[in-house]
């Protein structure tokens, strides 16, 4: 086996080891730890319980508290539990501020649901380890695909030559894009095996796939796209439906945007005569589940069987539903254009035995490697679209970090293809704000679109250093937080009054989002920073936290995380931190000596 196929799958079962280990609740492991390092959720208030996609148990619930759950994305695995009972294992639907949904792997919801006391904790995705361990084994037999992969694994000496594209006359569906988004579509159009588009913040990546998606349907290919979370999925999903394009969009999603539920499978079924089928299926499934929950907690061995019987009879129908749904899906997966969904989405739809032509990859930066070998096979043609100078992918196993695991299949491809395509200008902020990233990250090589012209200075350091505002342990003992940035903010807002709703707060630490969520209440959007990338908000306020006499500065190390942290606004920027404690790190140091040339510089003391 190529030795890289098997650092891959060391890797795999490295995180999955790690994963088992951190998601663990035991004696050694409480539940309190778990909720301080954002694994759990508890106690859960359930608002809702109904019976959803192929007839599997929801519950929509809330929270008391906004939590720290940057790890709840959507699709996450997780298990639902209370003291004293066998764990559920299910996955999360959707999660926003204090209300979410998920769905349980289960004949019927546990007796327990509604008691007090119920929680759910994230748990090793035993699903996606299981299906990049298959794809990775038998990638070796794919030899064009597995050429592929060792051209992204041989090491590079000579310096990677941009390939030269042929200018060909195109008629443009959308007339309002600039010059390095026509060269990239161009690219995308002629592209053979690999094309990379190179989008920054702010710089229209969405309007360039599609544009350029459209361009590939109009000449009669058939379209997969992906991107590692259902948010990005639904993202260029919308910006394809208003193009016209017959887009389906798979994967078992219960919260889906309403301008798509009708490109689902489900959506497109509504009213038909399958439907009113699966409802009969559906209620004959209930008759069932109800006459098992006839025989309670405490029964006999006869009663058992009997209820083990009628389980089996609603696991049967569930299949027929499913059944039904699979052959409903085949007509509508060869009338489609473009089918999109997450990678295991696509990879679970059973889209294998069809042919498509290009596959389109976006938020590459955040999908790792063997995720994207997962759906490669599915198609001819690699269109990946991404940043790597934001966020990389999550990885919880240092071991496979060190191994290179959370390097992207964007990180990869790049390194090794001359066809990557920079999207050179960006739309979103003052060129104040986004001048220190174009130089730091992108060369210089970021303009600003015209209409955006600096009309005074947009972006504001304000400096605590010397007022003893210290970093502290939040409650939990874990995250970290500083009560004295958050004085200054108030301070700060009681001074530019802004608008709740047009201005975002943001800090990379759990902890100081959690306590400012509890002080600010009417209206702004508080997240962590991970939370945040591909969003964007008028004024933004930075709260870095780190502020001690070691100079110790933690994870704000990954300057891919800063970059994320100061690209999102588009008229405000403001940045509050300790110049003493950050400031002997040459990036930071950097970013201080920008914002005194181009911004404003204020000291904490002219807030006293």
């Amino acid at each position: 086996m190529h030795p890289q196929l098997e650092v891959l799958l060391k890797c795999v079962a490295l995180e999955e080891k790690e994963q088992a280990q951190r998601y663990q609740l035991d004696q050694s492991h409480t539940l309190k730890q778990l909720k301080a390092e954002g694994l759990a959720l508890h106690p859960l208030i359930i608002t809702r319980k109904s019976f959803g996609y192929a007839d599997y148990p929801e519950i929509s619930f809330k929270l008391a508290f906004p939590p720290e759950a940057s790890l709840f994305r959507d699709g996450a695995a997780i298990e639902c539990f209370i003291t004293g009972e066998e764990p559920i294992k299910g996955v999360l639907l959707s999660l926003d501020g204090k209300a979410g949904e998920f769905r349980l792997f289960a004949p019927d919801f546990p007796d327990w649901i509604e008691d007090d006391g119920v929680g759910i904790k994230l748990a090793p995705d035993t699903r996606t380890t299981t299906i990049m361990k298959k794809t990775l084994g038998e990638l070796e037999q794919n030899k064009p695909l597995f050429k592929l992969f060792e051209q992204l694994h041989e090491e590079v000496t000579t310096p990677v030559v941009p390939s030269t594209i042929k200018e060909q006359p195109l008629q443009w569906r959308n007339g309002q894009l600039n010059a390095s988004q026509h060269t990239a579509i161009q690219a995308v159009v002629q592209n053979e095996q690999l094309t990379i588009l190179h989008g920054p913040p702010g710089t229209g990546k969405t309007t360039t796939l599609v544009e350029a998606i459209w361009q590939l349907v109009k000449r009669g290919e058939k379209v997969l796209v992906s991107a590692p979370s259902n948010t990005a999925v639904d993202n260029i999903a919308k910006g394809l439906l208003q193009q016209g394009i017959r887009l389906l969009r798979v994967g078992n999603m219960s919260k889906v945007d309403s301008a798509i539920f009708p490109h689902t499978p489900e959506g497109r079924m509504t009213g038909s005569r399958q439907q009113k089928e699966i409802k009969e299926l559906k209620k004959r499934a209930e008759e069932f589940r109800r006459m098992a929950l006839k025989y309670k907690r405490s029964f006999g061995k006869a009663e058992r069987e009997q209820r083990n019987l009628l389980f089996k009879e609603v696991k049967s129908i569930r299949t027929e539903i499913k059944k039904m749904q699979a052959y409903n899906e085949e007509k509508l997966f060869e009338e489609a254009q473009v089918i999109a969904g997450t990678p295991i989405g696509l990879y679970d739809a059973g889209v294998d035995h069809l042919h498509f032509n290009t596959l389109v990859v976006d938020e590459a930066g955040q999908c790792i490697e063997p995720l994207a070998w997962c759906i490669f096979p599915l198609a001819d043609k690699y269109v990946l679209a991404g940043d790597h100078f934001q966020l990389p992918p999550t990885v919880l196993s240092q071991e496979a970090m060190r191994l290179g695991f959370n390097l992207s299949i964007l990180e990869k491809a790049i390194a090794s293809s001359g066809n990557v395509y920079l999207l050179n200008t960006q739309y979103r902020m003052r060129p104040s704000i986004a001048g220190f990233s174009s130089n730091y990250f992108y060369n210089d090589l970021l303009q600003t679109a015209a209409h955006l012209a600096d009309d005074g200075p947009h972006i504001t350091f304000i400096d605590t250093a010397g007022s003893g505002n210290d970093e502290t342990h939040g409650p939990d003992g874990v995250s970290l937080q500083n009560e004295g940035e958050l004085d200054l903010l108030q301070k700060l807002l009681e001074e530019i009054q802004p608008d709740p709703l047009r201005t975002a707060i943001i800090s990379p630490y759990a902890g100081q989002v959690s306590a400012a969520k509890e002080r600010f209440t009417n209206g702004y959007r508080i997240s962590t920073i991970d939370s945040f990338q591909g969003q964007e908000q008028e004024i933004v306020i930075v709260s870095l936290v780190r502020s001690n006499d070691d100079g110790e500065i933690g994870f704000l190390k990954d300057y891919r995380r800063m970059n994320v942290a100061i690209t999102r606004a588009k008229e405000q920027l403001y940045i509050i931190g300790d110049s003493a404690t950050i400031g002997a790190d040459p990036f930071y140091n950097a970013l201080l000596v920008y914002t005194e040339q181009r911004g404003v510089y204020r000291s904490v003391w002219e807030f006293q």
